[in-house]
C-alpha cells in the first residue's frame, strides 16, 4: 500500500472514528437516562417514575452500528499507525546511494564507507560500548537488540546500558519493532 493511499485510509478511519463515537455517546446518553413521569394536580407536581429505555429499536440498530463503526475504525488507526517515516523506511526500502560527485554506488561500497567511519568510532569505545557496537556493525549496521545480547557474553541489562550510552552520543537509533528494538547504527 502506498503513503497516499494509507494516509487516505488513516483519515476516513479517524474520522469515522469520531463521528461514530459521538452517535455511540450520544445515543448511550439517551438510553441511560430514561424519561420521567410527572403528574401536576394544582400547584403540586409530583414525580410518579420513569419508563422504560426511551431507545426505539431503530435506536438501538444505530447504537449498535456506530459502536461497530468506532471499534472497527479504531482497529484500523491501530493497525496502520504512523506511516512510517524516511528512517524507518531507510531500513528495509533503502535509497539508492550516491558518492559525492551525485554517481550511484554500489551498497556494497556504501556499507565498506560507513564501516570505516564506524571502525574509527568504535576505537573511542569503552569495553561494553565497543562490543555492542561492533556486534551491531558486523551485522551491517542493524541488529534485534535481543540478538546482541544472545551473540554476546554481556548481560541483557549491561547491553541496554551499553545502548542508553551509545544512544546518547548519537552513534546508534533503537527502533521499536514489534516487542523488542531494532538497533541501527547512525
Amino acid at each position: 500500500m502506498n503513503n497516499e493511499s494509507r494516509d487516505r485510509r488513516t483519515v476516513v478511519a479517524a474520522g469515522t472514528f469520531v463521528a461514530a463515537t459521538a452517535v455511540t455517546v450520544a445515543l448511550a446518553a439517551r438510553l441511560a437516562t430514561p424519561p420521567s413521569i410527572t403528574v401536576a394536580m394544582g400547584d403540586a407536581t409530583v414525580r410518579a417514575g420513569t419508563l422504560g429505555p426511551s431507545l426505539r429499536p431503530g435506536g438501538a440498530i444505530a447504537l449498535t452500528i456506530a459502536a461497530f463503526a468506532a471499534g472497527a475504525s479504531a482497529t484500523v488507526l491501530l493497525v496502520d499507525g504512523e506511516p512510517a517515516s524516511p528512517a524507518d523506511r531507510s531500513i528495509t526500502e533503502p535509497d539508492s546511494p550516491t558518492d559525492g560527485d551525485g554517481e550511484q554506488t554500489a551498497p556494497s561500497e556504501l556499507l565498506a564507507a560507513r564501516r570505516s567511519e564506524w571502525e574509527k568510532v568504535a576505537d573511542r569505545l569503552a569495553n561494553n560500548e565497543r562490543i555492542v557496537y561492533e556486534t551491531v556493525l558486523d551485522a551491517d549496521g542493524v541488529l534485534p537488540q535481543s540478538e546482541i545480547v544472545e551473540q554476546t557474553d554481556v548481560s541483557k541489562a549491561t547491553v541496554s546500558r551499553a545502548l542508553d550510552n551509545l544512544e546518547a552520543r548519537d552513534l546508534i537509533e533503537r527502533k521499536r519493532r514489534g516487542m523488542g528494538n531494532v538497533v541501527v547504527l547512525t
